[in-house]
């Protein structure tokens, strides 16, 4: 098996919740990231989902060093970069880059798109020389499908697609080995988001790039991903290949949100099961004991409130189906449509 480029282990992210104007004492914590551990190899491409709130965009920001991890590791080629500040962490930074959610606020309406994709260029000036920059810019708005003599072009002058290979031109100036995408398809029209993600995997194959793409939208991560994890309240439920997850799903939450995707074939609707949870996500500043799913489902016996259930392949799974979930009754649903 291939060396992993990223691995993170038992990522912990809380959020001081404070009561007082001076003091601020803290009287409890928001348990955005908790406990999350996954890894990622080469020119692979792992899918994280999961309903808004779970926590992926903060994963994401923890990844970058944007923000701070309260405990455990995010190692990128073996060293761990949450203890890493200043000139260590700028050097790492230009091997991991980003791609963000919404390609209308991410772009800085004052710079032109000259001077937006090479910003990079002025923090890391080793990458291009000062009197290469205009052609490196050049080069890579044809990369990413865009005239090269839009250059001097402000962002309000282009449409949504070409704000975000705009943002992905960025994401590349640096040459960069791991790109995480925020959810990067999700403000774009249906037919915009087709030629992005072809634009993501063209490049992918191009640069040997490395994904971690963020996503509520099961079809498109189904569409690019080679693994998927699913995330639920701070915590992955369930990992494994693309097959695995949407195919053989095991975890009861994987089952409910698969259920949940359109189907365009009329035939496949009738012979779906569909699966409806009940009630609402819990608040991520006070989860229910044990396992976090159980007030919401239909499999949930006393075991679960007492015992957290380990993100562990089930003794009962066997052979192409088996992979991680955390849950105690574990078992493979499969649900009729869910491709």
């Amino acid at each position: 098996m291939a060396e992993p480029i990223l691995e993170v282990k038992d990522l912990v992210k809380h959020y001081p919740l404070t009561q007082g104007i001076v003091l601020k004492k803290q009287v409890g914590a928001v348990r955005a990231v908790d406990g999350v551990s996954f890894s990622l190899t080469k020119g692979e491409t792992l899918g994280i989902v999961g309903e808004s709130g779970c926590g992926k965009s903060t994963l994401a920001k923890v990844l970058m060093n944007l923000e701070k991890a309260t405990s455990g590791q995010v190692l990128f080629k073996g060293e761990d970069i949450t203890r890493l500040s200043g000139a260590g962490l700028k050097a790492v930074r230009r091997n991991i880059q980003m791609v963000f959610q919404d390609p209308y606020t991410s772009l800085n309406p004052r710079m032109t798109v000259g001077d937006i994709i090479g910003e990079p260029f002025e923090i890391h000036p080793e990458v291009a020389p000062k009197g290469d920059r205009r052609r490196a810019v050049q080069d890579l708005l044809d990369v990413v499908g865009l005239n090269p003599e839009y250059i001097n072009r402000y962002p309000h002058q282009f449409s949504g697609g070409q704000r975000q290979r705009i943002g992905i031109a960025r994401g590349l100036a640096l040459k960069p080995e791991l790109i995480i995408c925020d959810e990067p398809v999700s403000a774009l029209d249906v037919s915009v988001q087709a030629q992005v993600i072809n634009l993501l995997e063209q490049l992918q194959n191009e640069f040997r790039l490395s994904y971690m793409f963020i996503a509520h939208d099961l079809s498109i991560v189904r569409h690019i991903s080679d693994r998927v994890g699913v995330m639920y309240l701070g915590k992955m439920v369930e990992i494994g290949t693309e097959e695995q997850i949407y195919s053989h799903p095991t975890h009861p939450y994987t089952q409910a949100l698969l259920s949940a995707v359109p189907v365009p074939d009329p035939t496949g609707r009738e012979h779906r099961e569909r699966i409806l949870l009940s009630g609402d996500i819990p608040s991520p500043a006070n989860p229910p004991s044990g396992c976090r799913f159980r007030t919401r489902c239909w499999k949930a016996e006393e075991r679960c409130s007492t015992e957290v259930p380990l993100l562990a392949v089930p003794s009962t799974l066997r052979g192409p189906a088996a992979h991680e979930s955390a849950c105690h009754f574990a078992e493979v649903r499969d649900v009729i449509g869910s491709g």
